[in-house]
């Protein structure tokens, strides 16, 4: 049964007569994403925020923002990556999901606003997300943060970004990281399996198969299929050799069998899994926190088990 919360809120925007975010051009799409977050976001916490970022050489700088906790450090350092399809989302749209993360993690959060499709195709993201890391590692202790205590943590596209990053540093030698903590990944890339939430849920009540249709032909062209682990980890020759893994999905989501799958994968590999599904919730709950009680009861799960993650000796 869905949440009654978020019933009466996906009622309300039916009525108010808001589109499919697929119904809009990419541009268009970010701008009611933005209203959407706002809309169904808490009050910030109260912690300290600094822009930053990251030199890119030839290529624009990567911004990110960094959250510190108010309490005494050092503290772990968490790097995040925002969902939105590899087509929406930003810093901003995800500030005060970030904030609350810091205050709820007692860790460091840097949000990264990675470059996004069509305008940047893949792997555009992946450079972005893996220069991020490599830079908060390198900078921890600048900004007041142990190194050693280093997590990487995402939702939907950016829950991917986490998981690739994650295999990136293992196939490096590093940044060594603490845990990886994904929300809802599409871990297969567009690519076809056995996944009936795909069809059960194809009509939402969040994200619909139309508009996941959307986000993957603007990210991989008209295929709308990761050509590699890049964009798909359930492709990855090993998944061998990876941080322990926090899996969060939601029961309302076409994306839910996909991450189940990815998590049986993980688990065959040798990779410790902790799986949590919140029955009642849809598809970027972790943006709906002041509006859904159950949504704010799963970003605090959430990041409290970061804390516990990054703070474990």
């Amino acid at each position: 049964m869905l949440d009654l919360q978020l019933a009466a809120m996906m009622k309300a925007a039916h009525e108010a007569g808001m589109p499919d975010l697929c119904d809009l051009p990419p541009l268009a799409c970010r701008d009611l994403y933005r209203q959407i977050c706002a809309a169904a976001d808490r009050a910030p916490a109260d912690v300290r925020v600094e822009d930053r970022e990251v030199p890119a050489g030839a290529l624009p700088a990567i911004p990110l923002r960094v959250y510190t906790p108010r309490e005494e450090g050092p503290w772990g350092i968490v790097v995040y990556y925002h969902g939105g399809g590899y087509v929406l989302g930003d810093i901003p749209a995800y500030d005060n999901v970030c904030r609350q993360l810091c205050e709820d993690s007692g860790t460091v959060v840097v949000s990264v606003d990675y470059r996004l499709a069509p305008e940047h195709p893949f792997p555009a993201a992946v450079d972005d997300a893996w220069a991020a890391l490599v830079w908060a590692a390198e900078r921890a202790r600048a900004l007041g943060a142990d190194p050693a205590r280093l997590a990487v943590a995402g939702d939907s596209a950016g829950a991917v970004l986490a998981s690739v990053v994650a295999l990136l540093a293992r196939d490096a030698g590093g940044p060594a990281i603490r845990m990886q903590a994904l929300l809802y990944p599409p871990a297969a890339g567009g690519h076809d399996g056995d996944y009936p939430s795909r069809t059960r849920h194809a009509s939402g009540p969040t994200l619909t198969r139309r508009t996941m249709d959307y986000f993957l032909a603007h990210a991989f062209g008209p295929a709308g299929r990761a050509v590699d682990f890049r964009g798909a980890p359930l492709l990855a020759a090993s998944l061998a050799g990876l941080p322990p893994a926090l899996l969060v999905l939601a029961g309302h989501d076409p994306l839910r069998d996909e991450g189940l799958a990815f998590g049986d994968a993980l688990l065959a590999a040798g990779t410790a899994v902790q799986l949590v599904e919140w029955h009642g919730l849809a598809h970027g709950f972790i943006v709906m926190a002041g509006g859904v009680t159950a949504a704010r009861q799963a970003q605090r799960q959430f990041g409290v088990a970061l804390r516990e993650a990054v703070d474990a000796a």
